[in-house]
């Protein structure tokens, strides 16, 4: 079974950049389409970025596109979220999410999910 570890996490200035990262234990990850998520208090969970699990395909919602880069490292069972030029919009908890069979931006095609990890993005 796998399990994900997310880190990375903490507060920054607008305009900043932070690297999340996501440890997955077991050795099927590399099979897995891996995914980020976030969510701020009372609102759903939103679709930030996905992965393919040959790392060939990736996805990106609107409001990330050209700030955010998602990518893995099959050797370190990892996989990264790059965030640049952060604005307060993007302040929330952050989930790492893997689908064995699903590539895309459906929250409910996930199976294994982190614990999560805050992003706070002060003004």
């Amino acid at each position: 079974q796998v399990q994900l570890v997310e880190s990375g996490g903490g507060l920054v200035q607008a305009e900043g950049s932070l690297r999340l990262s996501c440890a997955a234990s077991g050795r099927a990850f590399s099979t897995y389409t891996a995914a980020w998520f976030r969510q701020t208090p009372g609102k759903e969970r939103e679709f930030v970025a996905c992965i393919s699990w040959s790392g060939g395909m990736t996805n990106y919602a609107d409001s990330v596109k050209g700030r955010f880069t998602i990518s893995r490292v099959d050797a370190e069972n990892t996989v990264y979220l790059q965030m640049t030029s952060l604005t307060p919009e993007d302040t929330a908890v952050y989930y790492c999410a893997a689908a064995r069979t699903y590539y895309g931006d459906y929250e409910h095609a996930y199976d294994l999910w982190g614990q999560g990890t805050q992003v706070t993005v002060s003004p």
